[in-house]
């Protein structure tokens, strides 16, 4: 308990460094675009690709389910809601850590095991502003956007198969979505989207950013980066599922 209370006031700590190099390193738009592209446009295939089968999978399953009780019709609210509500922002964030959170701790831990950080703090020059907010802010602004991305292709690979496999008619499809969604359920997807974008990103740069300078340490860092982001994600969205109901 002790050891997870003081990994707990670290990571506290780190995200208070962070966020006050934040306001420097906005007057840099050009690297943090750069970061922007690292996380999320190199992210764009496995994102989309995952969508579109989640998607299909949940045009089958779902119709299946609502025939059961004469409610084919309902394809589209039971899509949305889900998409949008819980497996849009949940998977994505998953999958970013496992593409963009490894990526990211494993160059800043690769930058510490080869000195470069302790050359950059040498030349007075802080790594927290110019290495690390950079792609903190690349990665918070990036997770809206895939998830924004994974809920368009997740609803066209449902609209796919319950329309053309499962003979669910198109218009009372996205009529009914639009009739039951509102603006509180986009909402709930964007916080959740933006706070599971900080996690992520938060347990990347932090487990890099300490990681020992060594092939090993920074093998171990990219672990512990899938790892603790995936719990914080399943963590978050229960607490933050609990708080919207």
């Amino acid at each position: 308990m002790i050891a997870a209370l003081r990994s707990m006031g670290a990571v506290t700590l780190f995200l208070l460094k962070v966020l006050a190099a934040c306001g420097p390193a906005l007057r840099r738009p050009g690297l943090i675009i750069r970061q922007v592209y690292n996380s999320g446009g190199r992210s764009l295939i496995i994102i989309m690709l995952c969508g579109v089968v989640v998607g299909m999978i949940m045009g089958l399953a779902f119709s299946d389910m609502l025939a059961r009780f004469g409610s084919e019709s309902a394809l589209g609210v039971a899509a949305g809601m889900a998409l949008l509500k819980e497996l849009g922002p949940v998977l994505t964030a998953l999958l970013f850590a496992g593409r963009a959170g490894t990526s990211l701790a494993s160059e800043i831990g690769l930058m510490r095991a080869t000195d470069q950080l302790t050359a950059m703090q040498v030349m007075a020059v802080d790594p927290m502003r110019n290495v690390v907010a950079p792609r903190f802010l690349g990665g918070v602004i990036a997770m809206p956007l895939l998830v924004a991305i994974f809920n368009i292709m997740g609803l066209f690979g449902t609209q796919l198969i319950g329309v053309s496999v499962m003979g669910v008619d198109a218009g009372t499809f996205w009529s009914q979505m639009q009739n039951a969604l509102d603006v509180g359920d986009v909402g709930e997807g964007l916080v959740k989207s933006l706070v599971f974008g900080v996690a992520c990103t938060l347990m990347a740069v932090y487990q890099g950013y300490h990681a020992a300078p060594t092939a090993e340490g920074v093998g171990l860092a990219t672990t512990r980066t899938v790892i603790s982001s995936s719990v914080l994600v399943l963590l978050f969205d229960y607490m933050l599922t609990a708080a919207f109901l």
